[in-house]
């Protein structure tokens, strides 16, 4: 490397250029990463997931050891959580760092932890208890009948974390029933879980980027569809699909996320951070922290946002103040699968692996990096569980939004694929009750 490289990021001559690397547990930031190249700057990016490495060939350079690369890097992205320790060591150093802290990891990971952090800092939290046991689960249910949510918690096996029941029942029975019935099943792979008091409304997140010393405005506020099917059906799945819209600071705002703006700047944090909500008449609940990117959240947030996103990413990891350029109106992204998403199965898998996603158009607009790999100038699916692009779409209306999203689907030929066609479209309803309440505007 030499000295004019060093001095002007990439090598390109222009010093607004950056070296940009990107660390991964599993194949997560590769769109944000793709789109960040396409900007001019430099990318590498890091899988730690053998089975997934080479989820982005094509699109931009691979490495297999991240840390040997952190002083090539002007900017070192984590994209998840469990980076904290990393994170907090490089910042130390002073390197510029986008991604968690060992705090904001907790946040999230630890539902007791953040609950408890929601509750110190003024927020309105919901009644929780914790339990190592389900029989003494089943036996506080009993003795404390109404509707509660059955949620893991830390230390929780693999894909079981997403086993999550909403109680229906005013007597709880439904819940008593299914902990009783699974409790043998489940005891040894899911060591801890909460129980909690069961809110109904408009389920709602409010998120922002924060630069270690502030939040960068505007906020976020999303509508999460996070169930397999249409109407909110089948198994959670992370997320199908969001409807989102940019807002200055408002009381859904001010009564959560903003409340833990010293926490943040105490812990260095840079990037992302979401709070998913409860809310009605009565008030705001929070439910849970996202201290990262979301996913396909951030694929969403790029159709609304109309500046370079690798200035946005090194502002924030150099702790600069800086506003955030956005497109009036909504934007809308739904996930594009095959089987057997959202599960892992390798022989399911093995029937889809290399298939070509074609395009009736050579139009990419609103197309978004899945698990897929370049070959040829094909987009081909790879990865393990079939999770193969994200698609979005924009306008002043919702339903501009929606039906531009679901035209440039249209345009997808991939076999056997599936997608929810209910994205954003509560949105009538969920947004009168919202404002009747006086948390939008």
């Amino acid at each position: 490397m030499t000295n004019g490289e060093k001095k002007n990021g990439n090598g390109s001559g222009d010093p607004s250029k950056k070296k940009f690397l990107f660390v991964s547990w599993e194949s997560l930031s590769g769109d944000l990463a793709w789109k960040v190249k396409q900007e001019g700057h430099e990318v590498k990016a890091c899988i730690d997931n053998k089975k997934e490495r080479d989820v982005y060939d094509g699109f931009f350079e691979k490495v297999d050891d991240w840390k040997a690369w952190v002083d090539w890097a002007d900017v070192v992205v984590f994209d998840d959580t469990g980076f904290g320790s990393h994170a907090d060591a490089l910042r130390k150093k002073g390197k510029h760092v986008v991604g968690g802290s060992a705090y904001t990891d907790r946040l999230e990971e630890d539902r007791e932890f953040g609950q408890a952090e929601m509750k110190r800092v003024g927020m309105l939290t919901l009644p929780h208890w914790d339990f190592e046991s389900f029989d003494e689960g089943i036996a506080f249910l009993k003795e404390n009948p109404g509707r509660y949510i059955f949620k893991p918690s830390q230390g929780t096996y693999g894909d079981m974390r997403g086993i999550v029941f909403l109680g229906e029942e005013e007597d709880g029975k439904d819940l008593i029933e299914v902990l009783d019935r699974n409790k043998g099943a489940w005891q040894k792979k899911i060591r801890r879980f909460q129980i909690q008091k069961q809110a109904t409304g408009v389920e709602v997140a409010v998120g922002a980027f924060f630069n270690g010393q502030d939040f960068i405005y505007p906020i976020n506020v999303n509508f999460e569809h996070k169930k397999l099917f249409p109407g909110d059906i089948g198994p959670y799945t992370g997320e199908m699909g969001t409807l989102m819209y940019w807002s200055p600071a408002n009381t859904l705002f001010n009564s959560t996320l903003a409340k833990m703006r010293d926490d943040l700047k105490n812990a260095g944090y840079a990037g992302y951070i979401d709070i998913n909500c409860i809310a009605n008449a009565r008030g705001i609940y929070p439910l849970e922290f996202t201290s990262r990117f979301g996913y396909p959240t951030i694929s969403i947030q790029m159709e609304g946002i109309t500046q370079e996103m690798g200035e946005l990413l090194h502002a924030m990891a150099a702790h600069e103040p800086v506003e955030i350029k956005t497109k009036k109106g909504f934007q809308v992204g739904a996930v594009v699968a095959v089987p057997p998403f959202p599960y892992t199965d390798e022989d399911e898998f093995s029937i889809y692996k290399d298939f070509s996603i074609l395009f009736r158009k050579p139009n990419l607009d609103g197309m978004h990096l899945g698990d897929v790999k370049l070959v040829d100038g094909d987009w081909k699916v790879t990865g393990q569980i079939g999770y193969a692009l994200v698609v979005t779409g924009s306008g002043l209306t919702v339903e501009e939004s929606r039906k531009q999203m679901y035209g440039r689907m249209s345009n997808i030929m991939l076999q056997n694929m599936f997608y929810r066609t209910d994205i954003g479209a509560k949105w009538p309803e969920d947004s009168d009750r919202l404002h009747m309440w006086g948390y939008l505007y």
